[in-house]
């Protein structure tokens, strides 16, 4: 896990950064803090979907739990509202709808509710041609915040992909196979064809011919666009925006994370209940042929001293102990 102690303003720089770039992550907000807690009213993170937070929310026991708590929140697009805390301080207690309770039996009994956001990056679009129907979609693209380039066939390369890109192919007869090969060789994340059904099939069955996969052609989205009936070309335009937002309304147009370490397992403190990856930073101790990981030394001094109390009145023996 890699942790950069970046504060206020860095931590503002480096989200319109990841979002410039097109990198989806959590941002986490400490909103509320009770004495001694580390974290602070406006401490804010952020959390990537591999696990790296840059920024400062809290200490030991609640960075694990942020990092698993964003991880699943990236995954699903949806914020939520985490009250970490002692379990004293939920019994009885009124939770609003929405709100996540997290207890923790840190040495420390602070407590925090951070409000964790997802931060989806604005699609990157890329239109292959020159049509009117062409210029009215990247002005609508444009619109709405999205990243958009608008490139004729004779300039368009696969050097201009990557695999995040949602490739539109525009170009409406004038070269439309040439440009779908190019834009198949990049697999591209997403691939529309502006097309009727029956050039749609014509354009297929070349590709075939050409050697392209079934696998890369089933890729294809042809006729692309919501049906609005007997529509004019610019109106074309419409269509396929409004068919785009509702495929990232229903999170179809988020790429999913790439994970370019390895993944660690993570497990629990037997002595506090925190979440913890099991690597030799935290803390291991061996006992009777199995090694426990711990989030704070305090907690390893204390499980050193009666190992057995805790393996008896284990509460979390449905997450893994290494």
């Amino acid at each position: 896990m890699n942790n950069r102690p970046l504060e206020g303003s860095s931590v503002m720089q480096l989200a319109v950064e990841m979002m410039n770039e097109g990198t989806s992550f959590a941002m986490a907000t400490v909103v509320w803090r009770q004495p001694p807690s580390s974290g602070h009213y406006g401490s804010r993170a952020i959390v990537t979907a591999d696990g790296e937070i840059f920024g400062w929310i809290g200490g030991a026991c609640a960075e694990p739990v942020i990092i698993r708590e964003a991880k699943r929140i990236i995954e699903e697009g949806t914020p939520r509202l985490l009250w970490l805390g002692q379990e004293a301080d939920f019994q009885g207690m009124h939770v609003p709808s929405g709100v996540a309770t997290v207890p923790m039996s840190c040495q420390s009994e602070g407590a925090l509710q951070i409000y964790v956001e997802p931060m989806q990056a604005a699609p990157k679009v890329l239109i292959v041609g020159r049509s009117p129907m062409a210029l009215t979609l990247k002005e609508l693209t444009q619109a709405m915040d999205w990243r958009v380039q608008l490139v004729s066939s004779e300039d368009f390369a696969t050097s201009q992909i990557d695999s995040s890109t949602i490739v539109i192919i525009a170009t409406q007869g004038h070269g439309d196979e040439e440009a779908l090969e190019i834009a198949l060789t990049a697999e591209p994340f997403y691939v529309g064809l502006v097309a009727s059904r029956k050039r749609g099939e014509v354009v297929m069955d070349f590709m075939k011919d050409r050697g392209i996969s079934d696998e890369k052609l089933g890729r294809v989205k042809v006729p692309i666009g919501i049906d609005l009936g007997h529509t004019s070309h610019r109106e074309i335009a419409v269509s396929i925006l409004a068919q785009l937002v509702a495929l990232r309304a229903a999170g179809e147009l988020t790429p999913a994370a790439v994970v370019t370490k390895p993944a660690v397992e993570e497990v629990i403190d037997l002595v506090c209940g925190m979440t913890v990856e099991a690597v030799p930073a935290n803390r291991p101790f061996e006992f009777e042929g199995v090694t426990y990981y711990f989030c704070a030394p305090g907690c390893r001094k204390v499980f050193e001293k009666d190992p057995s109390s805790f393996l008896i009145r284990r509460p979390y023996a449905d997450l893994p102990i290494v």
